[in-house]
């Protein structure tokens, strides 16, 4: 048996998924490494009902070049303030994950978020904005995110209230 005595940033995991073959293997590794960050994140990435609240595509931002696992913030506890950035939309109701920050201040913090992450996750966290993770990493999809942590079309745990 083998104890891993480091927990890997979310862009290697996400490399796993994409190097593993078989969707059971990538249902796997997702559910190995789970985490609330990582789960939040890929809600933000997946679900037709969050909108960013940023502008898509390339972020003016100055890559962190320090080497992974080094000087950085980690993205799983960075994903705890997503919901600065993102609006919720429920049965026609939007509620804005904070309505006190105004645009300029929103693209700041963001800015900022990504300017603190490794290079990869940086890249990680702009294309979950652009919802472009799956073209990013091959398999890690909304069917494959949803069966590995049993999420129904509404991205929650089975049996849990949408805005629990």
């Amino acid at each position: 048996m083998v104890i891993e005595t480091y927990r890997p940033l979310l862009h290697e995991i996400f490399m796993k998924v994409n190097n593993k073959k078989d969707k059971p293997g990538k249902i796997k590794i997702l559910r190995q490494y789970q985490s609330e960050g990582m789960k939040k994140l890929l809600k933000a990435a997946f679900d037709p009902n969050i909108k960013w609240l940023l502008p898509p595509g390339a972020v003016p931002y100055k890559a962190n070049e320090a080497p992974d696992g080094t000087d950085h913030t980690r993205l799983e506890q960075e994903a705890s303030t997503l919901n600065n950035y993102v609006a919720l939309t429920h049965e026609g109701t939007v509620y804005e994950g904070n309505p006190r920050l105004n645009k300029m201040k929103r693209e700041m913090l963001f800015v900022q978020m990504l300017e603190g992450l490794s290079s990869g996750e940086a890249e990680i966290l702009i294309a979950a904005k652009d919802k472009s993770l799956n073209k990013k990493y091959k398999g890690l999809n909304a069917n494959t995110v949803k069966e590995a942590f049993n999420w129904d079309e509404n991205y929650k745990a089975q049996g849990v209230p949408v805005l629990a």
